[in-house]
């Protein structure tokens, strides 16, 4: 084994990529759902292996470099994912999430510091501590920043190296709770309330008309549909287009052939008997009027027209705040459908009275020449594009860090956003520039979230393995109890308030409010669990603002849990 250990000590990329590749295979197993993720299983992974080196007297030892630079990376990322939905936060119903984000992200970093003071444990623990109960691995980061930036003054003796050993040590020991935890918490809060959070989601439903997101596979059924009739009831020979879609508003002609000629859609065109007209809406209504225009023909030259798909950002600010159903009058309405709704990177389930917000992404399918109306109504067409404006990340990276060089004296040091939150906050100006613009910056989705896994994981990994070393000669089993004990207590309190002034205070539907806990937890799972035991989508209408809100709060915590437990 020690030649092994050797090994990977002479080959540093082999060792990472190892490490790297055994957290994403341990973070896939999971038990009834449970699991690590790769990220807790990049630390467990890289202190487990450096530990057992150092049985063997080998070192194990990754670049300091290649880890802030992998975080910068992350933290950038970060930025330009959440960017539109904490603008959106600060407006309208938003507003309540974010209170509930604040509470939570304060009060989990308040209980942390306190429980670090009154317990005296050890420098490093406090920001282990909030990133593993609050679950954001991302304020390991931060936390190892207030370190090395000189803001935390250790006790003589005490190395940097020790404090980053001891932060990835709470980390591990608090990250279970905090995830099994809040998911528990989360799912079963009505029912401790003594409220039917199942009720609650249909009366939502049915209030909002919002459809079920979490059965939404691959099914049969279409909501909208093109069908193509041959005209033989005389109530509608000599109509015009435009005069049928007066009395029938519900549906669409899109194309007429007339002896093999296709004639198109002119709304003063007038139709004639036997004329094959292609016949456009929803499925439910092309349904209800069997015989309106005659007998349905398989014509497939009066049928192919041209579909398009696109997702449409929502930008234009005379639209935000309207329904979907005030829609329902305009010229378009009836020749496309909505597939999917996006708010801060989050599908929801929308319905009729679903208000738009400002840079959502809606995906839309039909007709080209409706789809093209829409999205020049709306805002514009984010269509698919593989390409990464590299110029534009090499710019938002520049102006991020020297946002990082700012400072000011405070608690007797000198404190800044750094490096890490510089950069999280120049993704958040950069996606809401790009947002407005059309010209540059695209990052797809993929790219970024390249940024993003890759970007933590491997400094997760390089964290685990750096501090794995002096992890024996920290650990006793009452430090490893008292830990445990305040990441419990960190974890456990703040859900319970931040449903209590969500119910009681902002009155928002319990379904809702199941997923803006999640989100102030910044955490996905406890929100599709709520949503697995109510059996409904709605959870996930609160969970994306408070998702992005706490996602900034607790990340930048990690500093100052460090800073104010010292």
């Amino acid at each position: 084994m020690q030649g092994f250990f050797t090994f990977l000590q002479q080959n540093p990329y082999l060792l990472l990529f190892f490490v790297v590749g055994l957290a994403v295979w341990i973070g896939r197993a999971n038990i009834k759902g449970y699991g690590l993720g790769m990220v807790a299983g990049a630390i467990v992974v890289g202190a487990a292996l450096s530990v057992t080196a150092s049985l063997y007297g080998v070192k194990l030892e990754l670049n300091n470099f290649a880890k802030s630079l992998f975080y910068y990376l992350f933290m950038y990322g970060v930025g330009l994912r959440v960017g539109p939905s904490f603008i959106n936060s600060l407006k309208g119903d938003g507003l309540k999430f974010t209170v509930l984000a604040l509470v939570s992200s304060v009060l989990g970093l308040a209980l942390v510091v306190l429980g670090a003071k009154l317990l005296s444990l050890p420098p490093g623990a406090a920001g282990g501590m909030l990133a593993g109960s609050q679950t954001m691995s991302a304020a390991i980061g931060s936390a190892e920043q207030a370190v090395t930036s000189g803001v935390v003054k250790l006790p003589e003796g005490m190395k940097p190296e020790d404090a980053a050993g001891m932060i990835a040590l709470s980390y591990g020991i608090t990250y279970i709770w905090g995830t099994v935890g809040i998911i528990l918490i989360c799912k079963y809060l009505p029912r401790w309330w003594g409220v039917d959070a199942k009720a609650a989601a249909r009366q939502y439903e049915a209030e909002f008309g919002v459809r079920d997101l979490e059965g939404g596979g691959l099914t049969g059924f279409r909501q909208f549909g093109l069908r193509a009739y041959r005209l033989e009831n005389q109530a509608q020979v000599g109509m015009s287009i435009a005069k049928f879609r007066l009395s029938n508003p519900e549906y669409r002609i899109v194309n007429v052939s007339r002896g093999g000629e296709q004639l198109g859609a002119d709304p003063d065109l007038v139709l004639k008997k036997g004329d094959i007209v292609a016949l456009g809406g929803a499925t439910t209504h092309l349904t209800e009027k069997m015989g309106l225009i005659g007998p349905e023909v398989a014509d497939a030259k009066t049928l192919g027209i041209p579909l398009d798909q696109a997702e449409i950002l929502v930008t234009n600010k005379a639209v935000v705040g309207r329904t979907f159903e005030s829609f329902r009058g305009e010229a378009m309405a009836g020749q496309l459908q909505v597939t999917k709704v996006e708010r801060g990177g989050v599908p929801i389930p929308a319905g009729l009275k679903t208000e738009l917000q400002w840079m959502d992404i809606v995906s839309v399918v039909g007709l080209k020449s409706a789809v093209n109306e829409l999205a020049e109504m709306w805002g514009r067409v984010a269509r698919t594009n593989t390409a990464t404006d590299l110029l534009t990340l090499a710019a938002g990276m520049i102006l991020g860090l020297l946002i990082g060089m700012i400072s000011f004296p405070a608690f007797g040091a000198s404190i800044g956003l750094g490096n890490a939150g510089g950069l999280l906050l120049s993704g958040v100006i950069v996606s809401s520039v790009v947002s407005r613009l059309r010209f540059f910056g695209n990052t797809p989705n993929a790219a970024r979230n390249v940024l993003e896994d890759l970007g933590l994981v491997v400094f997760v990994a390089i964290v685990g393995v750096n501090a794995g070393a002096g992890l024996l000669a920290q650990l006793t089993g009452a430090l490893a109890l008292k830990i445990f004990i305040v990441g419990f207590i960190a974890c456990t309190i703040p859900p319970f308030i931040v449903w209590a002034i969500g119910y009681h205070v902002f009155k928002i539907n319990p379904a809702v409010l199941m997923g803006g806990v999640a989100g102030a937890r910044s955490h996905s799972g406890p929100c599709r669990e709520a949503a697995v035991e109510i059996q409904s989508s709605v959870p996930w209408i609160g969970f994306p603002v408070g998702y992005a809100v706490s996602g900034i709060l607790l990340t930048v915590f990690g500093y100052f849990a460090m800073l104010l437990a010292q």
